[in-house]
């Protein structure tokens, strides 16, 4: 039953084990920073759920075995002294599961029943297959035997409170086999012609498909590549609910949503191999543009919400996606893109345009991507330099697609709009040293030892030699071992795991290197690059990292992370690095 080894190994204790396409997961996380001893199936339908648990077992005891978790992308297994569990996926929506030497016991996570929560379970006669029916995903969890038996049940049509589910067991030949899927209402039984190394085979085809496509420039001097194809092929879901395309959730822990700045970063890591899910990705959130033209602050299968919105790098991002892409987008695209575009912007420069002011503001740090930056911290409703930078760059890129699509007068009209705002942000935020924030109600000035402060260097050449230089050499004081840390180290509100206020970032760091880069600080551009590289190939992708120590923080298995891993290392091959 042994199946040889592919793809890069990975715990599930930092990576889910998933495929693309698939709304759930396995793994022992189950909450925000909540870990199970046993596997579970995950599903990020309707929200994040642990639905079904997974205990491989010692046959005829009903004995927990003692076992260790292997995982590469094609293949999950549990391999004890006297047997082993293999699992891989079929299809985005059913796994196939098989054991020898171990029984595995299949129940509810939870074990209370009620009117609205919890986990039903019962026989299906019909298709002869047992089924876990969840309120909290609103899909059924149907598991169809196919090889050995079913060696006991519990708490079938049971109400209240209880345990629930069943074990499987070895038939004459010493082996088992199950299908296990997620489904709505109905579907005919269980059917498969396919041999359960037939399945692992075509799951590993899958993904070194997908790997040659993202990542054919790899090399033995970009270590994580085929991990970090791995964390966005298997963080990948199908259009299902609020989510109207194909879209590379930020993780299949509990960040599995798509934020409308995140996805910006997998869009451009996935255009030259992947175009249309890369398309797909920078266009999601602008498939729910308000009526006023703002984004959402996120999606994801049964929310959408604009409470707050994300920073518009929408004009950096898209400019650098039609470089990326193999084939230039139509004109038909790019007009739609080019609305888009502008009712964006217009957003920004008139319902957060305070009368008289000439830039916009944020009303809160989220609005920024930066939620609790120390910029943010004498007052939440600001003006603010990088806010000006990027809506610069957006105008810039809309000046850019006007003239591509033939519309003259209104390029114009953009570059002048673009250099107002360059000019008030200049005379208004640059006291000669450094950038400011300043209160969009109150006028009060101030300026914080956050890397947000910073931020204006993504103008690159649009930015006076001597500001790029003096962010330059303010931009080197926040480099550690690992990288750039967003609050410096030296400062009273650096805090190791305060998310913005000290933590290493992918995000920040793209920009900041794409910034320095276009400015012509190459060397400095290049040490930055070079120092993340080396955090994410020795501390994986997480959602951010200690800038003191490298270590992964909060969310461990984050795609923006992953994406900026690959923009990098495969810019670095480009350049001819070594």
């Amino acid at each position: 039953m042994t199946a040889a080894r592919s793809g890069p190994a990975f715990s599930v204790h930092d990576i889910p084990f998933s495929t693309q396409g698939s709304w759930f997961d396995i793994s022992p996380v189950v909450a925000e920073k909540t870990y199970a001893e046993d596997l579970h199936l995950v599903s990020h339908q309707n929200g994040m759920h642990a639905v079904l648990r997974l205990t491989p077992l010692r046959p005829g005891t009903g004995d927990r075995a003692d076992t260790r978790v292997e995982a590469t992308p094609g293949l999950l297994s549990w391999v004890g002294g006297s047997g082993r569990v293999d699992l891989a996926y079929a299809s985005p929506d059913t796994v196939r599961l098989r054991g020898s030497g171990l029984d595995l016991r299949i129940s509810a996570a939870a074990q209370a029943l009620t009117p609205f929560s919890g986990t039903y379970f019962f026989r299906d006669p019909a298709a002869d297959a047992h089924v876990f029916t969840s309120y909290e995903t609103g899909r059924r969890y149907r598991v169809t035997v196919l090889a050995g038996a079913v060696a006991r049940t519990a708490g079938g049509q049971a109400l209240g409170n209880g345990d629930r589910g069943l074990v499987t067991t070895a038939g004459a030949d010493g082996s088992w086999e199950i299908a296990l899927e997620e489904l709505d209402a109905s579907r005919p039984p269980y059917r498969s012609s396919a041999a359960f190394g037939e399945t692992v085979a075509s799951a590993r085809r899958a993904f070194a498909g997908f790997l040659e496509a993202v990542a054919p420039w790899r090399s033995s001097t970009t270590p994580a590549a085929e991990l970090a194809a791995y964390v966005l092929w298997s963080a990948t879901v199908r259009p299902t609910g609020l989510v109207t395309r194909p879209a590379v959730l930020m993780s299949k822990h509990w960040m599995d949503k798509v934020w409308s700045w995140d996805h910006c970063f997998n869009a451009l890591a996935l255009a030259p191999g992947c175009p249309e899910l890369a398309q797909d990705q920078f266009a999601l959130p602008f498939d729910h543009q308000d009526p006023g033209g703002a984004l959402p602050d996120s999606v994801t299968h049964s929310e959408v919400l604009y409470n707050f919105v994300k920073p518009p790098i929408h004009g950096w991002a898209h400019g650098h996606l039609r470089r990326r892409l193999p084939t230039p987008p139509s004109a038909a695209e790019l007009a739609e893109t080019y609305g888009r575009l502008e009712r964006w912007t217009d957003f920004w420069l008139t319902a957060r345009r305070a009368p008289g002011s000439e830039l916009a503001h944020y009303q809160h740090g989220n609005d920024s991507g930066w939620d609790n930056a120390t910029t943010f911290d004498p007052e939440r409703v600001v003006v603010t330099a990088d806010l000006a930078a990027f809506l610069i760059l957006q105008v810039r890129e809309l000046e850019d697609l006007a003239v591509e699509l033939g519309r003259t007068d209104q390029a114009g009209r953009w570059a002048r709009v673009a250099e107002d705002l360059r000019a008030a942000l200049l005379d208004q935020l640059w006291t000669g040293e450094k950038f400011v924030a300043r209160g969009a109600g109150t006028g009060n000035t101030w300026s914080s030892a956050g890397l947000l402060d910073l931020m204006p260097i993504v103008l690159g050449a649009h930015l006076p030699g001597d500001v790029s230089s003096a962010l330059a050499d303010r931009i080197k004081a926040h480099l550690t071992p690992y990288g750039l840390a967003t609050e410096l180290p030296t400062s009273p509100h650096y805090d190791a795991d305060g998310y913005w206020r000290g933590p290493i970032w992918a995000p920040a760091t793209v920009l900041v290197e794409d910034g320095l880069r276009r400015a012509g600080h190459h060397r400095l551009a290049d040490d930055i690059g070079a120092r993340f590289r080396s955090l994410c190939e020795t501390h994986g992708f997480a959602e951010n990292f200690d800038a003191l120590t490298g270590t992964g923080l909060r969310d461990r298995a984050y795609t923006w992370t992953a994406s900026s891993y690959l923009l990098l290392a495969e810019a670095h091959i480009r350049r001819g690095g070594k």
